[in-house]
């Protein structure tokens, strides 16, 4: 069983329960799952590119990566319906949890020039979305095998039914955010 896991079941889940004024268990706002996309524009002109990103992101997340694929076409971009853009991973259950674990504990900490985690990211129905920059930041990624830096967004599905009950549970789950 996982630390985070059992850490929610034990002690977050009735934290949130008496902070939020729920009657029932099953009320109580918790993590679905995370969803962790990487777009690479390169990708219609080198398909390698894309390839590289799959890897990295099977080794960030334990998970083998689904490929993406443009839904239409734009000329300016030189795409194409069809082609390859992005890689996408949904993790759900343990592996979720040892994703957000290490996000939490390892990551977080090595972003540069961390002030906290901002409120504006919530998407009106307690899911919240984070854009990174590298992923230099993830230990797993061996930094002499990167060529490029490469952005992803990490999105936090949650069963809230509001900002304010997400921010909860994420607060509660060790993200920081922003006072």
């Amino acid at each position: 069983m996982n630390r985070l896991y059992e850490k929610y079941k034990k002690e977050i889940r009735p934290a949130l329960m008496k902070e939020l004024d729920f009657s029932n268990i099953m009320m109580v706002p918790k993590l679905d799952a995370i969803v962790i996309n990487s777009g690479v524009g390169e990708a219609t002109q080198n398909i390698k590119v894309l390839d590289k990103v799959m890897e990295e992101l099977s080794v960030i997340t334990g998970q083998k990566p689904s490929m993406r694929r443009a839904k239409k076409s734009i000329a300016t971009f030189r795409l194409r319906a069809g082609q390859p853009v992005a890689a996408m991973v949904t993790l759900r259950g343990e592996r979720m949890y040892d994703f957000m674990d290490r996000f939490v504990s390892i990551v977080i900490p090595r972003m540069k020039d961390f002030r906290g985690m901002s409120r504006k990211s919530f998407d009106g129905t307690g899911n919240y979305t984070i854009a990174l920059k590298d992923q230099l930041v993830f230990p797993e990624i061996n930094y002499s095998k990167v060529e490029k830096p490469k952005g992803m967004g990490i999105t936090f599905k949650t069963s809230a039914k509001t900002n304010s009950h997400g921010l909860a549970l994420l607060r509660h789950l060790g993200v920081p955010f922003k006072d």
